[in-house]
């Protein structure tokens, strides 16, 4: 993990579980938002678990209800907009990159809200199980933005219907619409009870069998990702400090609508 004193609870807790790294994003003052550190974490912890010769797998889930409400604006806003929109893509294209090419299955479960980057987050994982509890939503275009590095992953995985709705509506979906869409692979009443039966079928599995497998799976994926990844991030990184995003920004933290909402 990354390095904390002692003293600090880690953002992303790593445990050993039945053979899974688990991977918990706990940082519940945000709501287990895109900081540097927890981003930075997850990278470590990432990286752990593929070092891991007792992990045959991954499970990414969270604590609280929300597994991931995407950008740390706070820290966005706090920031020099060129260099943290800059450091931002960086982090994203490493954490989506390190999923998809990570050796080993990684399963989300999820039974909270997933909004903006922790929907591509989402989307890179292999499996993703969602329960009753779970809501999505891709509201990046309600603060002056668009959904960027993640549509490097969650265009590949959605319906271009669903897509075209949901870049552009920012609206909110259950875990069933999530499913029919192809967000996630499971819309189950209990997530943690069909993560053990997925983690069971895994287990099945010869390591580079699993390997080797994903990599087929993630092949085109992943050629588009490295075509694609660099145009994306600069063209993100040059909207922030735009004034519709400040403005954006600034009415979500003033919980009002935006000017051109109003």
């Amino acid at each position: 993990m990354s390095e904390t004193s002692s003293a600090e609870t880690p953002f992303v807790q790593y445990q050993v579980d039945d053979g899974f790294a688990v991977l918990t994003l706990d940082s519940p003052h945000n709501r287990n938002a895109l900081s540097s550190r927890l981003v930075q974490e997850l990278l470590a912890g990432l990286e752990r678990a593929a070092a891991d010769e007792q992990a045959r797998g991954v499970v990414l889930t969270h604590t609280g209800n929300t597994f991931c409400a995407g950008a740390d604006l706070k820290e966005a806003l706090d920031a020099d907009p060129a260099t943290a929109a800059d450091l931002r893509t960086r982090w994203m294209i490493a954490v989506l990159r390190g999923i998809l090419t990570l050796p080993k299955p990684v399963v989300a479960q999820v039974d909270g809200n997933v909004r903006a980057g922790g929907m591509g987050i989402l989307a890179a994982c292999d499996l993703a199980v969602a329960g009753p509890g779970s809501s999505f939503a891709l509201t990046e275009a309600r603060i002056g933005l668009a959904p960027f590095m993640i549509s490097l992953t969650l265009l590949p995985r959605m319906a271009p219907r669903a897509a075209a709705r949901y870049f552009q509506t920012g609206e909110t979906f259950d875990a069933a619409e999530a499913e029919r869409i192809g967000v996630i692979t499971v819309a189950a009443q209990d997530a943690a009870a069909e993560v053990a039966r997925l983690r069971d079928e895994l287990r099945r599995g010869s390591p580079q069998g699993l390997a080797e497998s994903k990599r087929l799976v993630n092949a085109a994926l992943l050629a588009e990702f490295d075509r694609s990844a660099e145009e994306l991030a600069k063209r993100s990184a040059g909207f922030f400090g735009t004034p519709e995003v400040i403005e954006g920004m600034t009415a979500f933290f003033q919980r009002r609508p935006p000017s051109w909402a109003e």
